[in-house]
């Protein structure tokens, strides 16, 4: 079985165009070390692919749920996120099959991996668009994507971490985080920050970030992780 025909056994969609799903997984960073590839990069199957993605997502929730606008656009964007998208694409194997750079092959585990994956996510919707029409499209995102939607519900993860950290924190201990900024470095328009949640004076966890707020997020969700609160 050829490395295509794997990648379309995990997604369960045959292409009739193979270059479109090859394409799919082709990041820019290979191109630089291999400009003799016959396929581009998959930014543009990406840009595709996150309206139809949006799209579909959208669609189902409006005509499923009569909840106010500002509601389902929570809920659609805890589904179409880059940490959403880049479980689905590892749970579908598509890390195995991206064609990346030797740099990035051995960054395994950054965050620049992480939207690697999430940007493949969307290069293939936008493949099997192309290659298959919408309603094929459709049911892949169904399948996949919309699939997570009770889960999310279930545990409000549409709410942003700094928010679930918090609310959860004043439920069980009845104390509401705060935030101190541990360290600040770099020139003003590249600084990083990181950033310590506390309850009380117990510090739970550290986050970093080019913002303060960001920095903050990303704490909370360490916390939530490290008090097995998610």
């Amino acid at each position: 079985m050829s490395e295509i025909s794997k990648l379309e056994k995990n997604l369960g969609v045959k292409f009739v165009n193979r270059d479109l799903i090859t394409q799919s997984v082709v990041h820019r960073s290979y191109l630089n070390e291999h400009p003799e590839f016959e396929l581009d990069h998959n930014e543009r199957l990406e840009f595709l692919g996150d309206a139809v993605l949006e799209l579909i997502v959208t669609e189902h929730l409006y005509r499923t749920y009569p909840n106010p606008e500002g509601e389902l656009t929570n809920w659609r964007a805890s589904l179409v996120n880059a940490i959403m998208l880049a479980g689905i694409a590892k749970d579908l194997g598509i890390e195995d099959f991206l064609y990346l750079s030797k740099g990035e092959s051995a960054d395994a585990n950054s965050k620049a991996r992480m939207y690697i994956l999430a940007n493949a996510m969307e290069a293939v919707i936008g493949a099997i668009y192309l290659d298959q029409g919408y309603e094929v499209s459709r049911k892949f995102v169904h399948d996949k994507v919309i699939s997570k939607l009770p889960e999310i519900l279930e545990k409000k993860l549409y709410e942003d971490p700094k928010s679930r950290f918090q609310e959860i924190s004043q439920d069980k201990v009845g104390v509401t985080p705060t935030y101190k900024v541990l360290e600040e470095s770099g020139p003003d328009h590249a600084k990083h920050f990181v950033i310590g949640v506390f309850l009380k004076k117990d510090m739970i966890a550290k986050g970093e970030g080019t913002s303060k707020q960001e920095a903050q997020v990303s704490a909370a969700e360490e916390a939530l992780k490290i008090k097995n609160w998610e």
